[in-house]
This record gives structure tokens, C-alpha cells and sequence, in this order.
């Protein structure tokens, strides 16, 4: 589709060395792998396998758009996937091998979404629910790969059929549940027909989230958003119990799992996670997460459990001690802005909405995070001396934090009129330059107790994207959506040169010697200018679809990094203007891409809240 390369020279693949994210939305996302060493989980268009224990991480590319629903085979043999697509095209369901981590078919019926999919006990057939285009429930035989048969998933007179889950037991039966409907289905594989059976609930008008088996399917068990369960008899399709009367669950009961003694683990939409027993369901144990539950997946008979949340984030539950520990953390928003301090490629920061996070770069670990509610962070940077972070925000101030503790150093106030878009440090740890939404470019001189502004400089009719400052800190470039690019005299705080363009500029990187600056932008061009004069010395086409949104130089300024909308990274021989390598892995458009001091790595941010690691590929 979109991974389209010029076909002059071979272009080598970049090596993803390791992925921090989790799509925390998708229900029943997070499953762990029967083998009981590996959590398999969606990011974006990526499925992940990562491995409990260790570090180990591996992917399954495929999907050309969300991944919306993942399931295992009881054996493991098997994953499926699902994804979502535009209205009126075909969403694929993929059928991996696991060992290999390979694909083994792409099944193509349904339209718009998959809704949920669902295997058999023994690894025959394969059941799918399509999205609210779609309607329909399809089951696929695993060793033909192809559809037996389909039917309308719901009635015509309830609503949608979101949830499936398949008999323990026996092949030939699922259930499939939703807005007003329970529905118990038998497969009849001689006639290729599949027959349902609306369960009766009397008076009770529900919404199902999550639906869990029994292990000897003697019963089911429904969630739903009014937050109460209902226990239904598969054989009978009557209704046996419904709880809890008095304390409902706070925003539904959005995940579910049985354990082998007939007891429940519930999750709700407010985060609590419970143990509780039918015919009861009051609460025997519970704790309180950080967003809401969406996935429940037992580690072997459930001695262990993993929790995902809306948050993005994965916990650990011991089940004897009921205590949590978070294990995995990712953003859960679009990443604005990637940072390394100076000089170390150990930890770096990103900024996402609300949160700064700074992270162990060979752990993938978040070591801190500082949050500011209901703002966004625009940018940051790390002060040469590695003392603050500096940090812009939308509510048009400025604000450093300890990077150690998170602690609020200090605020500038009224820093821009429609928030700070772009910022930047001098190498003295003196100054500040800050740009915003009003395409001001203001310099702040930062004292040990004070922050005074020493110039506004007004040139820029819309807001600043990017701000570099060069080693002397005599000068910087400002890059903004104007489709201008300036060049500031900082000694004399007036501007030196002015680069017109017809884009919106992105970003904007001096080369080393500082003789000349790339700049990026909607254009899809790579331009390259002099700094003496501005005027432009060559054009690249940067990609063939979608904006160029971040930039950087290798120190040497041999090679420079792009990535933009078109969620490909890319390295660029600087004086040859060639691609050399390219990194496939983004599912989303990526907003920011930095190279480590030391040229050891590469990491490039998302708007899917991914952050992506890639292997430096030339010697540093």
C-alpha cells in the first residue's frame, strides 16, 4: 500500500530492536500464551509476543490497518487477529503460526471491522464476529482455511452482536452476545448450517461487554454495562442468577474470566478488579487499577493473572496474595516529542497529552513520569547540564522539572498566547527559546532563581514546529507552518535570513558544520539551504505519501534520519541524497525520530502512542 519504495537502489530493511506500547482499548487485547511465557498483545497494526521473563521480543506484521481483536488456540498452536478497515472494504482476519511466527492464511469475508473472534477446544474452526457494518458471524475450518458457513449474528429487531466465546468442550457450540442479544449457536457441519437459539432473560434488557465459559460448560457468564453478571444455562438457555443487587460495578463489567473452581475475576470500566462467586457477586477480594479494564488472561490454571487497562497499562496479580505489580507502562496517546540528555544514550524522555516520561533505553522501563492534567505537552529538552527538563505546554506556559524526582522546578507564566508549540536550550544552560501557536519566537534568559524574557522576536504568522540552536549559540532556525524558516542572530536577537517555502515546515536540522540546514515538511520534500544566503541547493522527494514530520543528523552528519505519514523511518545518505535503509514497524503517523549521542540507535514516536527502537545501521 503505502510501502512503496523508489526502485533505483537496494534499500536495506532497518532492524526493530524493541517496542514499547500496548493498545490498552482493544477488548480482551492481552492473552497469554499457553506456554505461560509469553503475553501476546496489539499495537497499532502489530501484534507483539513478548516474552515474561526477559527482554525477548518478537512481531507479526501483517495487518494493513488497527488490529481490533486477538485470540490463541487452547493448544497455542494458533493465533488469530483481526483488524479494521474503512466502510465498505474487507477487514482480513490473519491465521499465524505461532512457533514460526509466521502467517498462514489471510481470511477475507467480513466488512469494515472484525468484531471478535473466538477458536474452537480442538483447534477446528475458528469463529469471527463482523463489526456493526458487517452483522454477520462466520466460522472457518482451521485445516481448510476457509469459511464453512455464516448468518446474520443478531435479530432483526435487538442490536449488535460485540462479543464470542466458544464451548470448552465441544466443537459444535458458541455463544455470541451484545446490545440485547444472547445467542447460543450450534454447528451442524453436514449441512453447512449453523442454528441459534436466543436465550430468554424475561424482563432484564441488557448490554453485554464480556462473556466468560465455565471450564465443564455447565454455565456462562455475562457482563454487562449496567454493571451487574448474568449466569445463564447453555443446555436450557435460561437465565439462573443475576448480581450483584446493591453495589453494581462502576462503568460495566468490561472484562471476565472463570477460574476452575467456578469462581469469577471481574474488571470494570472504573478500573477495580474483583474476585467474587455467583449467586452473590459481592466482592471476596479487590484492588484498583489505573484505567479501565479491558483484558483478563489467566497464566496457566490462573495461580497467576495479567491485567490490561485502557491506560496501556499490563499488571502482574499474584492470585493467593492478590497484590499488583505493573509490569509494562506505554503512552496511551499520540507522542509529541522524543529527547536524549546530552551526551548519554541511557535514558530518553517523550512527551504525550498529559504525561513526560523518561526511560531506560536498554530495558524499555519508564524510570519516571510527571503529569499534568488536562494539558498537552508540545516539546521538550533536556538542559545541557542535564539538571531540568524543559518542557512546553498548551496553556501557554513553560515548565522545568528535576529529571531525577519529577519535581517542579519552576513556571514560566504567559509564555505564548495560544500555547507553547516548540522549544529549545542553549548549550550555557543561559537561555531558553521557546516558540507558539501565534508564530512568536521568544528568548528567555534563565538565572539560578530567575526567568526574565529578553526578546520577542515577531516574524512567524502561524506557529512554530521546530526550533534548533546551533553549537556556538550565536544562532538558531525556527521552523513553522507559515512556510517560512528563519535563521536568528542570537547576539544581536534580530533575524539573519528567511527561507520561504509553499509547506507547512515540520522540522528543521543544521548540519554539523553548520554551513548549510535540512528542513522537512507537508511537502513530502527534503530541502537543503545555505544558511549564508537561504537560498535552496537541492529537493529530495522524502516519501510518496503524507508529511514529513521529524528529523535528525547523525553528529558527523553523514546520514539523517526522516519519518512522517507514510509510518516508514528512514536513513539518508546526506551527500548523496539516497535512502540506504528503511524501519517498517509504525502503525501510526510518526510525529517525532531522534539518533542516540554515539550513534547507536534510532528512536522514532508515534501518533499511536507507539515508541520504537531501531538498530543504528552503519558503525559508529
Amino acid at each position: 500500500m503505502e510501502n512503496q519504495i523508489s526502485p533505483k537502489a537496494e534499500v536495506a530493511e532497518l532492524e526493530l530492536e524493541a517496542v514499547i506500547g500496548f493498545n490498552g482499548h482493544v477488548p480482551t487485547g492481552l492473552k497469554c500464551h499457553p506456554d505461560q511465557e509469553h503475553l501476546i498483545y496489539p499495537l497499532g497494526c502489530t501484534i507483539l509476543i513478548q516474552a515474561i521473563n526477559t527482554q525477548e521480543q518478537n512481531f507479526l506484521h501483517g495487518h494493513g490497518n488497527n488490529v481490533s481483536c486477538v485470540t490463541i488456540s487452547r493448544s497455542g498452536a494458533y493465533v488469530a487477529s483481526g483488524q479494521v478497515t474503512f466502510m465498505g472494504f474487507t477487514a482480513d482476519i490473519i491465521l499465524w503460526d505461532y512457533k514460526n511466527r509466521e502467517l498462514i492464511a489471510r481470511l477475507s469475508l467480513h466488512k469494515g471491522k472484525i468484531e471478535a473472534l473466538a477458536f474452537s477446544p480442538n483447534d477446528l474452526y475458528l469463529v469471527s464476529l463482523g463489526g456493526p457494518d458487517d452483522g454477520s458471524v462466520v466460522v472457518w475450518s482451521i485445516a481448510k482455511r476457509e469459511a464453512v458457513c455464516g448468518s446474520p449474528a443478531a435479530g432483526l429487531s435487538v442490536g449488535n452482536a460485540t462479543t464470542v466465546i466458544f464451548s470448552k468442550c465441544c466443537d459444535e457450540m458458541f455463544v455470541t452476545a451484545g446490545n440485547g442479544t444472547i445467542r447460543v449457536w450450534e454447528l451442524d457441519l453436514p449441512n453447512r448450517k449453523i442454528w441459534p437459539i436466543e436465550c430468554q432473560t424475561g424482563q432484564m434488557k441488557r448490554i453485554v461487554l464480556s462473556v466468560a465459559m465455565a471450564n465443564d460448560d455447565s454455565f456462562f457468564y455475562l457482563g454487562t454495562t449496567t454493571g451487574d453478571i448474568l449466569k445463564m444455562n447453555p443446555r436450557t438457555k435460561l437465565l439462573v442468577d443475576t448480581g450483584p443487587v446493591k453495589d453494581k460495578f462502576s462503568l460495566g463489567v468490561s472484562a471476565i474470566k472463570c477460574l476452575k473452581m467456578g469462581e469469577l475475576l471481574v474488571g470494570s470500566g472504573a478500573g477495580l478488579l474483583v474476585f467474587c462467586k455467583s449467586p452473590s457477586y459481592k466482592a471476596i477480594k479487590k484492588i484498583q487499577l489505573q484505567g479501565g479494564i479491558t483484558s483478563i488472561t489467566l497464566r496457566g490454571e490462573g495461580h497467576q493473572f495479567f491485567v490490561g487497562t485502557e491506560e496501556s497499562h499490563i499488571y502482574r496479580v499474584n492470585f493467593t496474595d492478590f497484590k499488583e505489580t505493573l509490569i509494562t507502562t506505554c503512552h496511551f496517546e499520540a507522542v509529541e516529542d522524543i529527547v536524549f540528555p546530552f551526551g548519554t544514550a541511557e535514558l530518553f524522555a517523550t512527551c504525550a497529552k498529559k504525561d513526560i516520561r523518561v526511560w531506560h533505553t536498554l530495558s524499555n522501563r519508564e524510570l519516571l513520569r510527571i503529569t499534568m492534567p488536562n494539558m498537552t505537552c508540545h516539546g521538550i529538552d533536556f538542559m545541557r547540564d542535564g539538571k531540568s527538563i524543559i518542557s512546553a505546554w498548551d496553556d501557554g506556559k513553560i515548565r522545568a522539572f528535576a529529571p531525577e524526582t519529577g519535581r517542579l522546578m519552576y513556571v514560566i507564566n504567559n509564555a505564548h498566547r495560544i500555547g507553547v508549540t516548540a522549544i529549545a536550550t542553549t548549550s550555557d544552560c543561559q537561555r531558553v527559546i521557546s516558540g507558539g501557536g501565534e508564530g512568536e519566537v521568544r528568548v528567555w534568559q534563565i538565572g539560578y532563581q530567575t526567568q526574565k524574557l529578553e526578546e520577542a522576536l515577531k516574524e512567524h504568522k502561524s506557529s512554530v514546529s521546530c526550533i534548533r540552536v546551533n553549537k556556538s549559540n550565536e544562532e538558531c532556525v525556527t521552523a513553522s507552518t507559515d512556510g517560512t524558516c528563519i535563521i536568528w542572530d542570537l547576539v544581536h536577537l534580530r533575524r539573519n535570513q528567511m527561507i520561504l517555502a509553499n509547506t507547512l515546515f515540520q522540522c528543521v536540522c543544521y548540519h554539523p558544520e553548520e554551513f548549510q540546514i535540512i528542513t522537512s515538511g507537508t511537502d513530502r520534500k527534503i530541502a537543503y539551504w545555505e544558511v549564508f544566503d537561504g537560498s535552496v541547493i537541492r529537493e529530495l522527494d522524502g516519501s510518496l505519501s503524507g508529511s514529513i514530520n521529524g528529523m535528525d543528523i547523525t553528529s558527523e552528519g553523514v546520514h539523517f534520519v526522516t519519518g512522517g505519514s507514510d509510518h516508514l523511518v528512514k536513513v539518508w545518505d546526506y551527500n548523496e541524497g539516497e535512502v540506504t535503509h528503511v524501519g517498517v514497524g509504525h502503525s501510526g503517523n510518526i510525529t517525532r525520530v531522534r539518533i542516540s549521542p554515539g550513534n547507536q540507535y534510532i528512536v522514532s514516536v508515534s501518533a499511536d502512542g507507539a515508541i520504537l527502537r531501531w538498530k543504528y545501521p552503519f558503525p559508529s
